[in-house]
Protein backbone atom coordinates (compact mmCIF):
# COMPACT_ATOMS: atom_id res chain seq x y z
CA UNK A 1 0.00 0.00 0.00
CA UNK A 2 1.35 3.69 -0.79
CA UNK A 3 3.70 2.61 -3.42
CA UNK A 4 2.15 4.40 -5.73
CA UNK A 5 0.58 1.64 -7.88
CA UNK A 6 -2.38 4.08 -9.33
CA UNK A 7 -0.43 7.16 -9.88
CA UNK A 8 2.01 4.42 -11.53
CA UNK A 9 -0.40 2.69 -13.56
CA UNK A 10 -2.31 5.66 -14.81
CA UNK A 11 0.83 6.82 -16.15
CA UNK A 12 2.16 3.51 -17.37
CA UNK A 13 -1.25 2.82 -19.40
CA UNK A 14 -0.84 6.18 -20.77
CA UNK A 15 2.41 6.17 -22.04
CA UNK A 16 1.89 2.59 -23.58
CA UNK A 17 -1.01 3.40 -24.95
CA UNK A 18 -3.16 0.94 -23.03
CA UNK A 19 -6.10 0.73 -20.71
CA UNK A 20 -5.64 1.17 -17.39
CA UNK A 21 -7.68 -1.19 -14.54
CA UNK A 22 -7.58 -0.26 -11.01
CA UNK A 23 -8.57 -4.06 -9.35
CA UNK A 24 -10.19 -2.34 -5.85
CA UNK A 25 -12.18 0.37 -8.09
CA UNK A 26 -13.66 -2.17 -10.39
CA UNK A 27 -14.49 -4.29 -6.92
CA UNK A 28 -15.48 -1.13 -5.61
CA UNK A 29 -18.23 -0.72 -8.91
CA UNK A 30 -19.21 -3.88 -9.02
CA UNK A 31 -20.00 -4.62 -5.03
CA UNK A 32 -21.42 -1.21 -4.50
CA UNK A 33 -19.45 -0.72 -1.60
CA UNK A 34 -15.72 0.51 -1.10
CA UNK A 35 -13.08 -1.64 -0.47
CA UNK A 36 -13.31 -0.62 3.77
CA UNK A 37 -17.23 -1.30 3.42
CA UNK A 38 -16.55 -4.28 2.06
CA UNK A 39 -13.83 -5.36 4.72
CA UNK A 40 -16.23 -4.39 7.26
CA UNK A 41 -19.66 -5.57 6.50
CA UNK A 42 -18.33 -9.17 4.79
CA UNK A 43 -15.36 -9.79 6.18
CA UNK A 44 -11.84 -10.13 3.96
CA UNK A 45 -12.43 -13.55 2.69
CA UNK A 46 -15.02 -12.37 0.61
CA UNK A 47 -13.31 -9.32 -0.23
CA UNK A 48 -10.85 -11.68 -1.33
CA UNK A 49 -13.10 -14.18 -3.21
CA UNK A 50 -14.49 -10.84 -5.03
CA UNK A 51 -10.63 -9.95 -6.07
CA UNK A 52 -9.82 -13.18 -6.91
CA UNK A 53 -13.40 -13.78 -9.97
CA UNK A 54 -12.37 -10.20 -11.02
CA UNK A 55 -8.68 -10.55 -11.45
CA UNK A 56 -9.55 -14.10 -13.20
CA UNK A 57 -11.76 -11.74 -15.44
CA UNK A 58 -9.77 -8.93 -16.52
CA UNK A 59 -6.72 -11.39 -17.12
CA UNK A 60 -8.57 -12.42 -20.28
CA UNK A 61 -8.41 -9.45 -21.59
CA UNK A 62 -5.25 -8.22 -23.43
CA UNK A 63 -3.30 -4.66 -23.78
CA UNK A 64 -3.80 -3.35 -20.30
CA UNK A 65 -2.21 -2.22 -17.02
CA UNK A 66 -3.94 -3.76 -14.31
CA UNK A 67 -3.20 -2.48 -10.57
CA UNK A 68 -4.01 -4.54 -7.56
CA UNK A 69 -3.29 -4.25 -4.44
CA UNK A 70 -0.70 -5.26 -2.58
CA UNK A 71 -2.26 -8.87 -0.81
CA UNK A 72 -3.97 -10.00 -4.25
CA UNK A 73 -0.60 -12.60 -4.59
CA UNK A 74 -1.10 -14.15 -1.42
CA UNK A 75 -3.27 -16.08 -3.40
CA UNK A 76 -1.32 -19.07 -4.82
CA UNK A 77 -3.95 -19.49 -7.60
CA UNK A 78 -3.65 -15.54 -8.40
CA UNK A 79 -0.36 -15.21 -8.09
CA UNK A 80 0.34 -18.06 -10.64
CA UNK A 81 -2.09 -16.25 -13.29
CA UNK A 82 -0.40 -12.82 -13.10
CA UNK A 83 3.32 -14.55 -13.56
CA UNK A 84 1.84 -16.27 -16.52
CA UNK A 85 -0.36 -13.71 -18.24
CA UNK A 86 1.45 -10.72 -17.30
CA UNK A 87 4.54 -8.97 -16.48
CA UNK A 88 4.20 -8.42 -12.66
CA UNK A 89 5.74 -6.14 -11.63
CA UNK A 90 5.92 -5.26 -7.56
CA UNK A 91 6.19 -1.71 -6.49
CA UNK A 92 8.05 -1.12 -2.87
CA UNK A 93 8.70 1.28 -0.47
CA UNK A 94 10.56 1.92 2.61
CA UNK A 95 8.74 1.46 5.80
CA UNK A 96 9.05 5.20 7.04
CA UNK A 97 8.20 6.24 3.49
CA UNK A 98 4.70 3.76 3.66
CA UNK A 99 4.13 5.43 6.85
CA UNK A 100 4.66 9.22 5.67
CA UNK A 101 2.29 8.42 2.37
CA UNK A 102 -0.44 6.46 4.50
CA UNK A 103 -1.32 9.57 6.68
CA UNK A 104 -3.67 8.55 9.69
CA UNK A 105 -4.48 5.38 7.65
CA UNK A 106 -7.91 5.78 8.07
CA UNK A 107 -9.07 4.37 4.82
CA UNK A 108 -6.73 1.39 4.60
CA UNK A 109 -8.85 -1.55 6.16
CA UNK A 110 -5.55 -3.22 7.10
CA UNK A 111 -3.89 -0.55 8.76
CA UNK A 112 -6.77 -0.69 11.95
CA UNK A 113 -4.71 -1.27 15.22
CA UNK A 114 -2.62 0.93 17.45
CA UNK A 115 0.73 0.41 15.64
CA UNK A 116 0.62 1.30 11.97
CA UNK A 117 4.21 0.92 11.79
CA UNK A 118 4.21 -2.81 13.16
CA UNK A 119 1.37 -3.83 11.05
CA UNK A 120 3.27 -2.48 8.15
CA UNK A 121 6.72 -4.31 8.98
CA UNK A 122 4.23 -7.28 9.78
CA UNK A 123 2.18 -7.27 6.00
CA UNK A 124 5.62 -7.09 4.31
CA UNK A 125 7.58 -9.41 6.39
CA UNK A 126 4.29 -11.95 4.87
CA UNK A 127 4.24 -10.98 1.94
CA UNK A 128 7.98 -10.99 1.29
CA UNK A 129 8.69 -14.44 -0.56
CA UNK A 130 5.31 -13.81 -2.80
CA UNK A 131 6.85 -10.51 -3.54
CA UNK A 132 10.16 -11.76 -4.67
CA UNK A 133 8.14 -13.79 -7.20
CA UNK A 134 7.12 -10.70 -9.26
CA UNK A 135 9.38 -10.18 -12.48
CA UNK A 136 10.47 -6.67 -11.72
CA UNK A 137 11.14 -4.66 -8.37
CA UNK A 138 10.97 -1.13 -8.28
CA UNK A 139 11.79 0.86 -5.05
CA UNK A 140 9.38 4.04 -5.16
CA UNK A 141 10.51 5.28 -2.09
CA UNK A 142 13.13 7.96 -3.71
CA UNK A 143 11.94 8.11 -7.06
CA UNK A 144 9.87 10.48 -8.74
CA UNK A 145 6.37 9.00 -10.82
CA UNK A 146 8.31 9.44 -14.19
CA UNK A 147 11.30 7.53 -12.87
CA UNK A 148 9.36 4.52 -11.79
CA UNK A 149 7.24 4.54 -15.10
CA UNK A 150 10.76 4.89 -17.14
CA UNK A 151 12.05 1.90 -15.30
CA UNK A 152 8.85 -0.38 -15.92
CA UNK A 153 8.71 0.96 -19.56
CA UNK A 154 12.55 -0.30 -20.10
CA UNK A 155 11.28 -3.91 -18.75
CA UNK A 156 8.60 -4.11 -20.87
CA UNK A 157 10.98 -3.42 -23.74
CA UNK A 158 13.46 -5.91 -22.54
CA UNK A 159 10.53 -8.71 -22.34
CA UNK A 160 8.85 -7.97 -26.17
Amino acid sequence: MAVGKSAVGRNLAKRLRRRFVDLDRMIEKRAGLKVREIFEQKGEAHFRELEKQTLAELLQQPKQVIATGGGVIMDPENLRLLREQSLLVCLTASTDTILARVGNGSKRPLLKGPNRRERIEELLAQRADKYAQAHVTVDTSALTLEQVVEQIVAAVAARQ
